[in-house]
């Protein structure tokens, strides 16, 4: 008997100690240049004597490949853009949340709790939001050039050097916009369409290819492009330190609205951190530190009082009206989700 409450006393302490051990540390997999690493994994480590380690992607391709490798159970926390959901639940490779360990979900804005990838949040919490559009210099290119995607998409119209986006759903997009055919497409004729023209022009002279958003940001920056396919919070920083050279514009004929979201993997080490990580995300202050750094727009409505006041201003970060009439979110695609990806394998080989 003695022995038996010796070996129960034991695997006790070791199941506290496992416990004890679950709250220590977090492994965050997001993109690149999101955030203020060093300065929020402090905070939180301040906050909850958690730990945080991060690596980093730069396409949503790029993390789910990662986590089909082994990364399913290395990693507590990614950041998927919305349209992945499906993808990411068909592999089973996310875990439902538990509401009861987030009791800040009630801060995020109304429009984000039913995004038609994950009604009610069940698996996932909107990070950020923002839009897709051109960075361009303006020593070489002026904003009524700028203005339309025909700046790429016409041959006649190309500056010296251009980077369109590497990511399908947004290359696939700024197409469609700029055929006049709606984003989101699923007719398959349409998809072709855009496809074919995405094949031609990244085959054309002036083309680099395609590279991240912040990649192309970069390569404007450095006078190595003279435009780049963008998301707006990747241009921002640079337009406004030096206006009269950099420019941003999300195009006349439309673009994108996207939405990413935070979502625990399906065998997450360190789940109960990463509620705890998902719920510090939601306070009011921590989420408007994070939109002020990044410079995109918050979904979370109890941090707009302390969103920078010129912030909230920029329709660049919070489209007005009109901007917004010209907007349309990234929304699931279904079975044709099957046609952009071998559409995207088609641009990519050709």
């Amino acid at each position: 008997m003695k022995r038996i409450l010796l070996l129960a006393l034991l695997l006790s302490m070791v199941c506290v100690g496992s416990a004890l051990a679950e709250d220590k540390e977090l492994r965050i997999f997001t993109w690149s240049e999101y955030m203020d690493e060093p300065k929020m994994s402090a905070d939180f480590e301040a906050a909850t004597g958690i730990k945080v380690k991060i690596d980093v992607y730069e396409n949503n391709e790029d993390m789910i490949a990662k986590l089909q490798a082994g990364g399913v159970s290395q990693y507590d926390i990614i950041v998927p853009s919305s349209y992945v959901l499906p993808t990411l639940n068909g592999l089973k490779l996310i875990q439902p949340l538990d509401h009861t360990k987030l009791p800040n979900l009630k801060n995020v804005m109304r429009q984000f709790r039913n995004l038609q990838m994950d009604m009610g949040n069940t698996f996932t919490v909107p990070w950020q939001w923002g839009t897709v559009g051109l960075m361009y210099n303006k020593t070489k290119i002026s904003p009524e050039a700028a203005s339309s995607w025909s700046i790429i998409f016409d041959p006649a119209k190309h500056p010296g050097s251009f980077w369109l986006m590497d990511d399908v759903r947004t290359s696939m997009n700024a197409a469609l916009a700029y055929l006049g055919l709606p984003m989101n497409s699923t007719n398959p004729e349409e998809i072709k369409k855009a496809a074919d023209l995405l094949t031609t022009i990244k085959n054309s002279k002036s083309c680099s290819g395609f590279k991240t958003g912040v990649g192309g940001k970069n390569d404007v920056v450095a006078g190595t492009a003279d435009l780049a396919v963008v998301f707006n919070g990747d241009a921002i920083r640079d337009v406004e330190e030096n206006p009269e050279r950099f420019g941003f514009v999300v195009p006349k004929e439309g673009g994108e609205v996207w939405v990413d979201l935070m979502a625990i993997p399906a065998r997450a080490p360190h789940p109960d951190a990463a509620h705890k990580w998902i719920n510090w995300i939601l306070e009011p202050k921590v989420g408007a530190e994070l939109s002020n750094y990044n410079r995109y727009a918050t979904p979370n409505e109890a941090s707009l009082p302390f969103i920078l006041p010129e912030d909230l201003k920029n329709e660049e970060i919070y489209p007005g009206p009109e901007t917004m009439k010209r907007l349309q979110y990234v929304v699931d695609l279904g079975a044709a989700l099957k046609l952009y990806d071998e559409a995207w394998t088609r641009i990519k080989s050709h």
